[in-house]
């Protein structure tokens, strides 16, 4: 467990794939990762660099309280929903989370006196690209309820910043991806919706054969486009976002992701290659709200904050294959 060298950080969702991924670099960095989770989707067994305190994000007596205990110094929001499918179809359910719950939080980390909070948002914020790279500043028209509630707390925070003084980091993330290179974490959702893990479990046995939804897609080879990063190299933006805003850095809001897009296809083909097994397979429809293409312009967190990724997707598929083979949890 982490000394408290250089100060504790209260993170929401620090039992989930990338808040304990997040809180393992933290950790390494000399913080004491502090996680608030209720274990809804969240694993205990993940909180393994600091204490575990098992609650609701909007429970602000239990925030103020954490806030008295340890010496906070800065906060990572990872709690919320995050499934396009399911906002789909509960659309209440995520903003009463993502957004009401979400807003409780924050005000409570203001109301103790935390200036710093690294917010876990999304690309899905953008909705249907109108370029083939998409930088920050372009068009906000999401196309679901879970990107429309992500981009609702990110505006609050915008609000928040210039009445209180907040400083904040909105993290657009393009699609995570990858377990721990030490193996000591990964991603084991239930039930599992991620390509890079149902791509494994089909080829490890564990799991059925994969469905690819959508081939009639305006892309080259008809299946949807994404920007994958290790969720390691994610974590390391999380860290470089909070120093900046610890230091008295301005607040922003910055894509992370590779630069590159691969379609569903090409992650099937570089699993193959790369677990020297063929992945089995079915073609399925098109789920609603997924957009045909997603791939980021990520000038803005190099230039801005320095980060650099280091790992590809041939790392991400070797690494979430070893998780899957592990799982402890």
């Amino acid at each position: 467990m982490a000394s408290a060298e250089r100060g504790a950080v209260l993170v929401a969702g620090g039992a989930g794939f990338i808040g304990s991924h997040v809180c393992k670099a933290l950790a390494a960095e000399g913080y004491m990762p502090v996680t608030i989770d209720n274990l809804t989707t969240g694993y205990a067994d993940a909180v393994r660099w600091g204490p575990l305190h098992v609650g609701d994000i909007a429970d602000r007596v239990l925030v103020g309280d954490l806030l008295d205990r340890y010496p906070v110094v800065g906060a990572m929001h990872f709690a919320a929903f995050s499934q396009v499918g399911e906002s789909m179809r509960e659309p209440v359910k995520y903003f009463m989370n993502n957004v009401a719950a979400a807003t409780q939080f924050a005000s409570a980390l203001m109301d103790g006196g935390v200036e710093a909070l690294v917010f876990s948002s999304t690309a899905a914020v953008y909705g249907e690209p109108v370029t083939p790279k998409i930088l920050e500043h372009h068009p906000l028209k999401p196309i679901n309820p879970y990107g429309a509630s992500k981009l609702a707390f990110e505006m609050f925070l915008h609000g928040a910043g210039a009445a209180t003084g907040l400083r904040y980091a909105c993290l657009r993330y393009f699609n995570a991806a990858g377990a721990d290179e030490a193996g000591e974490i990964g991603e084991s959702h239930e039930p599992e919706t991620h390509l890079i893990p149902l791509v494994c479990k089909a080829v490890l046995g564990t799991g059925p054969a994969l469905t690819l939804f959508g081939e009639d897609y305006d892309t080259p080879d008809g299946t949807a486009v994404r920007d994958y990063v290790h969720v390691a190299d994610l974590a390391d933006a999380h860290l470089l976002a909070l120093e900046r805003l610890i230091s008295g850095g301005a607040s922003g809001t910055w894509n992370i992701g590779v630069g590159n897009g691969y379609s569903v296809r090409q992650v099937v083909e570089t699993a193959a290659q790369v677990l020297q097994k063929p992945v089995p397979h079915v073609m399925g429809p098109r789920r609603p709200g997924d957009p045909p293409s997603l791939v980021a312009n990520g000038d803005a967190i190099r230039r801005d904050l320095g980060w650099r990724p280091k790992r590809d997707l041939a790392d991400m598929i070797r690494s979430a294959a070893a998780w899957q083979q592990a799982r402890p949890y």
